[in-house]
């Protein structure tokens, strides 16, 4: 491919086929989201033993489950017998074990084998060994965080690390106690776009004036053109006449106890790669999981978190809820809009990055790094 000479206000993007080329998502399913760390669910919706989710990771199914003695789990979703998959639901509870609905093998919350049809008359067969395999898991701000890589990377590092690499120091993400807040609302999106479209959207604010009237009105700056984040530790202003991060700019609720002066009326938002947006207000918290499941398709589930008071009351939360809302829709049309031409001639080279959308060429070097170098 020839090389593009461009201004120095200018960089260049990925080119057109790191959106639609499916052997690119293949590499970034294996060397991305099987090889770090994926944010797959809410702790609180594994809340009994034998509570379980199975959740898509890269081409992976893996289970999640809560033991008998409440400590979390994670198992790749397949039978050791003859490799059919293990849990059919996306979602469930169940009393002891786990069985195959092929051969009836049978596992239990701790992944070992416990039962299958004349396991007696085969003493040699170790309950261990041919248990599930396991999945290395941390939980983390009320999330549970899986790898699947046999050595996983550093989690202070890869994960941490891009929260106090956004805010300056992990402390302040600390003081909202993620851990401790209520699911008060979510929202599922199916979004039919590459899932880089969605990260390179979310980093910058170039577009907020554009299509974020309601944003753009409770945080003024954001009109500017300049992401909250593209500064370290710098969070958005809320407007002088607006009192909460709703979307008619009305007053919300009490800012979370462990919130400081310092992070009242500002709006933070972190990008922690390779799929979780976190959005940090006084009040409440917005988090973004995205699952990857086709070259042009993305799963986003969104969790609005509130103090569990706030959620325990039945309080409406509609106007913080509608504000957000908005923005992942208008956001999601325009990726969605992006798509299509992702493999339109005009786009083979790709496109160009203003000034203030240059740290996004920090990510697409992070994402040629993680997959190596890639001609159509």
């Amino acid at each position: 491919m020839t090389a593009i000479s461009l201004p120095a206000s200018l960089l260049p993007t990925l080119p057109g086929h790191y959106y639609t080329d499916p052997a690119i998502f293949s590499l970034e399913q294996s060397r991305i989201f099987e090889s770090m760390w994926f944010c797959a669910v809410r702790a609180s919706d594994l809340a009994n033993p034998g509570s379980f989710k199975s959740v898509d990771i890269g081409k992976e199914s893996v289970i999640i489950v809560r033991g008998r003695q409440g400590e979390l789990r994670a198992f790749l979703n397949i039978c050791r017998h003859r490799g059919a998959k293990l849990c059919t639901e996306d979602s469930g509870e169940v009393k002891r074990a786990f069985q195959c609905p092929y051969h009836a093998w049978t596992y239990g919350l701790d992944g070992k084998l416990v039962a299958a049809p004349n396991l007696t008359k085969m003493p040699d067969i170790d309950r261990t060994e041919y248990g599930l395999v396991n999945v290395h898991l941390r939980e983390w701000l009320g999330y549970v965080w899986v790898c699947l890589a046999d050595e996983p990377p550093s989690f202070e590092d890869d994960v941490m690390g891009a929260v106090t690499e956004r805010l300056g120091e992990l402390e302040v993400i600390d003081s909202y106690e993620i851990g401790d807040l209520a699911v008060g609302r979510r929202i599922v999106y199916d979004v039919k776009a590459n899932w880089k479209l969605l990260i390179e959207n979310f980093m910058e604010c170039y577009h907020c004036a554009t299509i974020h009237p309601e944003l753009t009105e409770v945080l003024p700056e954001f009109a500017d053109g300049y992401a909250a984040q593209y500064y370290v530790g710098h969070g958005a202003e809320f407007g002088e006449e607006i009192k909460g991060f709703t979307v008619d700019g009305s007053e919300g609720f009490e800012k979370l106890p462990g919130v400081g002066d310092d992070q009242d009326r500002r709006y933070y938002a972190i990008t922690i790669k390779p799929q979780v947006f976190v959005n940090l207000v006084p009040d409440h918290i917005i988090w973004h999981r995205m699952y990857p499941v086709a070259v042009d398709r993305t799963i986003v589930e969104c969790d609005w978190l509130y103090s569990k008071e706030v959620v325990a009351s039945g309080k409406d939360v509609s106007r913080s809820v509608e504000l957000f809302h908005r923005v992942n829709t208008q956001d999601f049309d325009v990726c969605e809009r992006c798509q299509p031409a992702m493999s339109s001639r005009a786009y083979a080279a790709g496109g160009v990055l203003v000034p203030s959308e240059h740290h996004i060429g920090a990510f697409h070097e992070w994402v040629t790094e993680k997959i190596g170098s890639f001609d159509s």
